[in-house]
Parts: structure tokens; sequence; C-alpha cells
């Protein structure tokens, strides 16, 4: 399968922003479902023979870029690999980003941010603003409630970026929380799914701004998720189990483009060469897709 570009980024002025679901509809269908993290631990660091400081994080990022422009439509950059190298990590992040916007690679900045009022909004600014972290999307908690992120929501609402929101995620130690029903009769995760719909229901003029993320190990919950109305940014496929054959089955019926499978360090390992890199992300995307065929 060959690439093309993940469209123009939102621009400060002129023309509405293209809505962040109709750009990674366009990304899948050009290149195929999947999405690598970059997650460059110190252990991975080391597995591919550079140093765990700034200028190594730096290389292991851009050839994750370079690896796979053209063919995946998005990379996942985990935020805390960066900021653990202080201001040379988010300088380090900064150019990553950048480079992505050049590569036409859609980036969901992998954050997992969220609060209320006015640090809401600063999240807004920083992570779906116009400013140098904005990336195409980013991951955010609703544990303070969902209405709370409304600052950041209508930031990205503003800008065509992309919020996913985290309900069901791939780790085993969130299904006490996530899995516990409230008094009307729906697990949190249900809930607040219905909630994202809702949001997406009645601001169609953004179609796809506001996703979740459901993790691939799981298995379906109450809710429809072809009805949600956004993206699905689906973790867990690799090492943590999840196959494509999984992927198939639990998000069977959402439409073409919303899901967004993402593998880690499956396709990490075959680093360090680019090219390496290359075909094994490519061999899980054509798997994937295979699966849906």
């Amino acid at each position: 399968m060959t690439g093309a570009p993940a469209g123009p980024r939102p621009p400060a002025s002129g023309p509405p922003p293209v809505p962040f679901g109709a750009r990674l509809a366009a990304a899948v269908a050009a290149t195929g479902p999947l999405c690598l993290g970059i997650d460059p631990s110190a252990a991975l660091l080391d597995a591919w023979g550079l140093p765990d400081d700034p200028s190594g994080l730096r290389r292991f990022a851009l050839r994750c870029v370079e690896a796979v422009a053209g063919v995946l439509p998005a990379v996942k950059p985990q935020v805390a690999f960066f900021e653990r190298h202080g201001a040379a990590g988010y300088a380090a992040l900064e150019e990553v980003l950048a480079a992505c916007r050049g590569a036409g690679l859609l980036a969901v900045a992998d954050a997992k941010r969220g609060d209320i009022d006015s640090t809401a909004a600063a999240y807004g600014d920083a992570w779906v603003g116009s400013g140098p972290l904005a990336a195409d999307a980013v991951t955010v908690h609703p544990y303070l409630g969902l209405d709370a992120l409304r600052p950041l929501l209508d930031t990205a609402w503003a800008t065509g970026r992309g919020v996913f929101v985290v309900v069901r995620s791939s780790n085993a130690e969130g299904r006490s929380v996530q899995e516990a029903v409230g008094s009307s009769g729906d697990t949190v995760a249900d809930a607040l799914l219905r909630q994202v719909a809702a949001l997406n229901a009645a601001r169609s003029e953004h179609p796809g701004s506001v996703g979740a993320v459901v993790g691939a190990t799981l298995e379906p919950s109450a809710f429809p998720l072809a009805s949600l109305g956004g993206p699905i940014l689906a973790p867990g496929v690799g090492a943590q189990g999840a196959t494509a054959s999984d992927v198939a089955v639990r998000f069977a019926g959402c439409a073409a483009g919303t899901v967004l499978p993402s593998a880690s360090r499956s396709v990490l390992a075959a680093g360090p060469s680019a090219a390496a890199l290359r075909r094994a992300a490519a061999s899980l995307r054509d798997e994937i897709a295979a699966g849906w065929a």
C-alpha cells in the first residue's frame, strides 16, 4: 500500500479547519489502519544502541517518523518518555511533531492530561492549540468529569484537532474503576462513551473531534461503539496481546477510518534499522487490514 500526506494542518485563520475525524479517515484510507506508538523507554534506547539522553531520544523518535511516513496514517508519541528528560526532552518532542507535519503523518500526543477550568484551557492551548507542542490529537483523562474538559474540547473544535478520552484502557489495573456500575446501571466506561457520543451529536459540524481510547485487548461492552460518532484509538495490539483478529471482532460495525489500532513494542523491536521498522509496521498494518476485509 502506498501513502499520501494526511492533509494540511488547521490554519490559524482563513477557512474553517478540516475536522480531525475527516483527516483521520482520509489518512487511514490512504495508508491502512495502524498507529505506531513512539515509546523511547530507557530499555528500547539501549536495545537500539542509543544513549538514554535527549540526543538518543531525538534520534529514536525521528527514525520512527522516517520509517513509517507514507506507510502508516499516524504515530503516537508517549509524552512521558520525553518529559523525563526535562526541557531538552520537550524540545525533542517539538522537533518530532514538526517532522510529522512535514512527513504528512498525523500525530497523537499520548499525554493523558485532564483538569478543570483555566487549567483545562491551558492544556488545550498546549496540546491542541497553535503552540509548538500542538499535535493533531491528544489523549485526556475524564475522571474529574468529562464536562470539566469543555475548555480543552472547545479549543480542539476551533482548531480542527482531536481529543481521545481514555474510557476503557488496555491495562488490567483499570478494570475496577472503568467497570464499576453507577446508579444509571451503566458501567463508568459505558456512561463515558454515551457522553462522548452526545458531544459528537451536539457538534455535528465538527465530526470526529471527540473520540475514545478503547483497548483492543478488551471484550466489547454494552455500548455500541459504531454509534460513538467519533474515532477510536485502540491500544494493545502486539506486545499486550491483542491480534488482528481481535481488532476485527471487537470493532466490527465501526465505520471505515474511525478505528486506529495502535502498536508499540512489537514493531519497535524491529529497530534500529528504519527499513526493518518499515517492514514490521507494513506487515502488521496489512494483517489488520486483511482482518477487516
